[in-house]
């Protein structure tokens, strides 16, 4: 095995560099993770381009992870159930294990904030805290996951924050049931692997929103479950839904546009006694009109969602071993380490093409 991890390196807003790191040592309790395929998050592009500045820099990020295992101590392997060479995802958020969240199972809201790929910078040993690296170092209180070696890189990358999180807003977050109409509000990543989920979930009715400008990826919300899509910018969404529903209004509405105009429409399209799942980052102090007395006359119920969980992971794995949806589809673009800041442009919509999904690929 190498002696060094090539990685790619934010030093600062807009500058991304390579360099070479040594590969670490590995104690009882730890493990060292041979990064196959890393997604670019949303949050990862904002870091970039200098709009979320809470972050050390210099960082090696990258969260969405899928890989094999390349190291691990005795302890580790015991604890996660995995040995070398098994094919593993990682979830981002490392438990400290002694906060009130980590200790009743919500270290996805640890309040000493650990994880990868954003909290600690590539100057901390052993440096390599982030997947955009050939290595990436695996902390005691990590969750590691086994997946089928089968299953492919493309589908593999999405299970931890975008099929997960899809489980964890649509199922867990909004409590869709056999036999619900849940509208899913944008037809990113995040918005087509909610498709998914709600028919996991026995939905009888799935409708889907987002604009014309994403007309090509209509065809795949289809083929991932979608009865209906809506170009909101052609037609009046509250009055199709309205139309579908016979005037009841949907069960589940997940917002995952970051628009201000979506929310308001998701109070107008749900049900009375339903449930609107917020995971829509608009951004800084950006506020939202809202028509109050909706939320009351109604009695609706609002749910913040950040993040999925330890049983939305298991579900996303499940899901794509299942091999029911063609999920790699969602990846659109892939680009070597030595091309990172090319890909973070691009996700950023700059350049030609609107791609949905964009990995690196750190041996390529």
């Amino acid at each position: 095995m190498e002696d060094k991890s090539l990685a790619a390196v934010l030093e600062e807003s807009g500058k991304v560099t390579l360099r070479n790191f040594p590969v670490p040592d590995i104690g009882p309790d730890e493990a060292l993770l041979k990064v196959e395929m890393v997604g670019i998050c949303s949050t990862d592009v904002k870091i970039y381009q200098g709009k979320i500045t809470t972050f050390p820099l210099p960082l090696i990020m990258g969260h969405e992870t899928v890989g094999s295992i390349a190291r691990i101590g005795s302890n580790a392997a015991r604890k996660w159930g995995v040995r070398e060479g098994d094919r593993v995802v990682v979830e981002g958020n490392i438990s400290c294990g002694a906060c009130e969240p980590c200790l009743t199972g919500n270290y996805r809201v640890c309040r000493n904030q650990l994880g990868y790929g954003l909290r600690t910078s590539c100057d901390v040993p052993p440096h390599l805290w982030g997947a955009y690296s050939q290595y990436m170092y695996i902390a005691p209180g990590s969750v590691v996951h086994e997946i089928n070696e089968n299953v492919p890189l493309k589908a593999g990358v999405l299970i931890t924050a975008v099929i997960g999180n899809g489980v964890q807003w649509v199922c867990f977050l909004g409590g869709a049931r056999i036999g619900d109409t849940v509208l899913i509000q944008g037809m990113g990543v995040q918005g087509l692997s909610a498709i998914v989920a709600a028919r996991e979930a026995g939905a009888k009715q799935v409708i889907v929103s987002g604009l014309s400008a994403d007309r090509e990826r209509f065809g795949l919300a289809s083929r991932l479950g979608a009865d209906y899509v809506i170009a909101v910018d052609e037609v009046d969404l509250v009055g199709r839904v309205t139309e579908l529903t016979d005037s009841r209004g949907v069960d589940v509405v997940l917002d995952v546009t970051g628009s201000a105009v979506s929310f308001g429409w998701a109070l107008e399209a749900v049900r009375k006694q339903g449930t609107v799942v917020e995971a829509g980052l608009i951004g800084g102090d950006a506020q939202v009109p809202v028509i109050l007395d909706r939320m009351v006359q109604k009695e609706i119920r609002v749910q913040g969602a950040l993040s999925k969980g330890y049983d939305g992971v298991a579900a996303a794995i499940a899901i794509v071993e299942s091999g029911k949806y063609a999920l790699e589809e969602m990846v659109t673009a892939e680009y070597s380490l030595s091309d990172c800041e090319r890909a973070l442009q691009m996700a950023g919509g700059e350049g030609d093409g609107r791609p949905l999904k964009v990995v690196l690929n750190p041996w390529g």
